[in-house]
């Protein structure tokens, strides 16, 4: 007798898996390195950006990962947690010792542009994968771009596009920027200004705080000083919501001036309050409460964590999705191979709408221009948006950057 594997003759069962492997993109046999997909979040954990990275982007990998079944290829899906503590060196430290050491095939998150920066350094000379959600600078898919790096949220141009340009169609045709003194805040404040500048509009001044200063009152009032009739709040989390705060107590919305928020998350509004926060105009790439499909997850984000998603959170569970969809129609992990796949399909989900994957490597999506509601208008629990307008990927984010190498010329 034939010796026999599961009651078929080993040469079945050879030819069987052969067939099974033929079917495999390519016709090759599925290869993943290290026979398992490792992802890395790396984010901040216990610092100022946590509220809308830190657990909750560790929460949404792993929904995607549980979504997803566990395993692709055959081969198992862990996940890693690291937090940089918002320091370049930590960031860049903790990349390199994933990438050589713990074989782990791909990071996500990472706030804070110089981290974000930093952190694709490392990507390129190791040649793994990145994919960063709350690092806004387009340097990073233009002078920066990387065939191993992808931006998926958002960038500096599409929030200055969003907020600045229908500001100003609005009649807030003065700015006074309150910029934070990082590469982040410079990026906002320079594509808003060339937004109000193209429209007709002035920019009248910036003052630029340091990262988590803790009195914002001098700044807040030079800017209350230049009579704008808008002052434009170029800063992430800590600083863009304590100023619109401090704003708030000085009487700028009661003189006459607005605010307009070139970075704000449903998590900062949150912390805020209505009292404070209502009026604001921002624009945003996710809104939990935007329809049914939207609602959807983030009830079940919810109930795992008891607050609704910011967009960066969101846009984790999509892109590792995408990815893990990516790896199983190219049937390896090999980065070049996935990345190219990724970059074939469509990003159709409950975050994104019209959404592809560029050439740059930018994700280019649809965004929402939104207005805070009053606390008399919200009705219950995280309702915090009246969505005032869509924009569409292409008028957001612009065309490639040609200081791409990836960008055909």
């Amino acid at each position: 007798m034939n010796p026999t594997r599961f009651g078929l003759p080993v040469a079945a069962g050879f030819a069987a898996t052969f067939l099974a492997a033929s079917l495999l993109p390519g016709g090759a046999m599925a290869q993943v390195s290290d026979d398992i997909v490792k992802i890395g979040v790396l984010t901040d954990m216990n610092g100022p950006a946590s509220a809308p990275t830190g657990q909750g982007s560790v929460t949404a990998a792993q929904m995607a990962i549980d979504d997803f079944g566990g395993t692709v290829l055959g081969k198992p899906i862990s996940i890693v947690v690291g937090d940089h503590q918002l320091k370049a060196d930590i960031g860049a430290s903790l990349a390199r010792r994933w990438y050589d050491v713990e074989q782990v095939d791909l990071i996500v998150d990472v706030p804070v542009s110089a981290v974000g920066l930093a952190v694709q350094n490392i990507a390129n000379e190791k040649k793994r994968l990145f994919i960063t959600h709350s690092t806004g600078t387009a340097d990073f898919h233009g002078k920066f771009c990387s065939p191993y790096a992808m931006q998926w949220v958002f960038d500096t141009r599409a929030l200055a596009v969003g907020t600045a340009d229908a500001v100003v169609k609005r009649g807030g045709d003065s700015w006074f920027f309150i910029t934070d003194d990082y590469a982040f805040g410079h990026s906002l404040e320079r594509d808003a200004s060339t937004v109000i500048t193209a429209n007709g509009g002035k920019v009248l001044g910036s003052v630029k705080p340091p990262l988590a200063t803790p009195d914002l009152s001098s700044f807040v009032l030079q800017a209350q000083a230049s009579k704008a009739k808008i002052i434009g709040i170029a800063a992430g989390p800590p600083n863009n919501m304590n100023e619109i705060k401090t704003g708030s107590e000085f009487g700028v919305f009661k003189g006459g001036q607005q605010m307009a928020a070139l970075l704000a998350l449903i998590t900062d509004i949150h912390g805020l309050g209505l009292q404070a926060a209502q009026g604001l105009l921002l624009t945003t790439s996710f809104y939990w409460d935007m329809d049914d499909k939207t609602r959807a997850w983030s009830k079940r984000y919810f109930a795992k964590l008891n607050k609704m998603p910011s967009m960066w959170q969101a846009g984790v569970y999509s892109s590792v999705m995408h990815y893990l969809n990516a790896i199983k129609e190219a049937g390896t992990d090999d980065p070049l191979k996935v990345a190219a796949k990724m970059r074939e399909k469509p990003v159709e989900d409950f975050f994104a709408r019209n959404g592809k994957l560029r050439e740059d490597n930018l994700m280019v999506h649809d965004l929402w221009l939104v207005q805070v509601k009053t606390p008399e208008e919200s009705k219950y629990p995280w309702d915090y948006y009246k969505i005032l307008t869509t924009i569409s990927g292409d008028k957001a984010f612009g065309p490639p950057d040609p200081a791409c190498a990836m960008v055909k010329k």
